[in-house]
């Protein structure tokens, strides 16, 4: 079976790099940025005339949720016209597309968990963005996963864990909002379960929501990730209300993972659990 994972050099794609040698069955082929553009359609078709992937993971996504609100023609670029772009090539070629989404699709108004089956309505550019990816991988290409994920963390890449780890070597107080509520992913869970997916060979199309058990805000997050890696430090909560930011976030995007859970008859562990066994 041969897989072609795209964004190669992102932090997913440095984990699914990381747990690649434990699939012997699989043949991988990783793609970064520089080696395949997502905007420019003949790039894919070089590369899937070479390799001739059963699977295509895109793991490429412009993720800088402020900076889209002042770049959102970039963030469409890539977003948007690369999912495309891939889903027309994956169709041409009879290639299953699993394609990367977001919590950030939802507007957080909502109290409960977000299940597959509620209404999208981003607050964001880089949600916006999202969201209209999905919608031209759904209508170009019958075969696709589409996986929301939230908060993804890990060794790998950038992404909050490391900023709070840096932040924490140059100062003795951090503060850190805690009235956005969501559920942390491990980049390696996250990525198991790709590989769950593509190895299942289940044609169960469509959109799933993946993230680690548990819930918690981003204060949540920083004060566990400062226990387990002994780090001393005044950490105080505030609202958001308090830390301004270009984009809006939402309150709660916490994702309903019963779905995947039941049509891959996978467990999934907590944040926590996770942060201990691969931080």
């Amino acid at each position: 079976m041969v897989v072609a994972v795209i964004g190669a050099a992102g932090q997913l794609g440095q984990a699914l790099q990381h747990i690649s040698k434990d699939y012997s069955g699989i043949v991988f082929h990783f793609f970064n940025s520089q080696e395949i553009d997502i905007a420019q359609k003949e790039k894919i078709e070089s590369a899937w005339n070479n390799i001739k992937p059963d699977y295509c993971i895109n793991a490429a996504a412009y993720t800088a949720v402020d900076k889209a609100e002042s770049e959102p023609e970039k963030a469409r670029q890539i977003n948007v016209l690369g999912p495309k772009n891939l889903a027309e090539v994956c169709h041409e070629n009879d290639c299953t597309l699993l394609h990367i989404s977001t919590d950030f699709v939802f507007d957080g108004q909502q109290k409960k968990t977000y299940k597959e089956t509620d209404l999208p309505h981003p607050i964001n550019v880089y949600g916006q963005t999202k969201l209209e990816g999905e919608i031209a991988v759904m209508q170009t290409v019958k075969k696709h996963f589409i996986v929301r994920t939230s908060w993804v963390f890990s060794q790998f890449g950038n992404n909050f864990m490391k900023t709070m780890l840096r932040l924490a070597g140059e100062r003795n107080e951090l503060s850190v909002v805690d009235d956005q509520l969501g559920s942390p992913t491990h980049a390696i869970d996250l990525a198991k379960m790709l590989l769950t997916i593509v190895q299942s060979q289940n044609q169960s199309y469509g959109i799933y929501h993946y993230c680690n058990q548990g819930q918690t805000s981003w204060y949540g997050l920083a004060k566990a990730i400062f226990e387990r890696y002994k780090v001393k430090i005044k950490l105080k909560p505030i609202t958001t209300s308090a830390y301004p930011t270009p984009a809006k976030r939402p309150s709660n995007s916490a994702l309903d993972t019963c779905k995947i859970c039941d049509t891959f008859g996978v467990s999934i562990p907590h944040w926590q659990e996770s942060l201990e066994r691969y931080s």
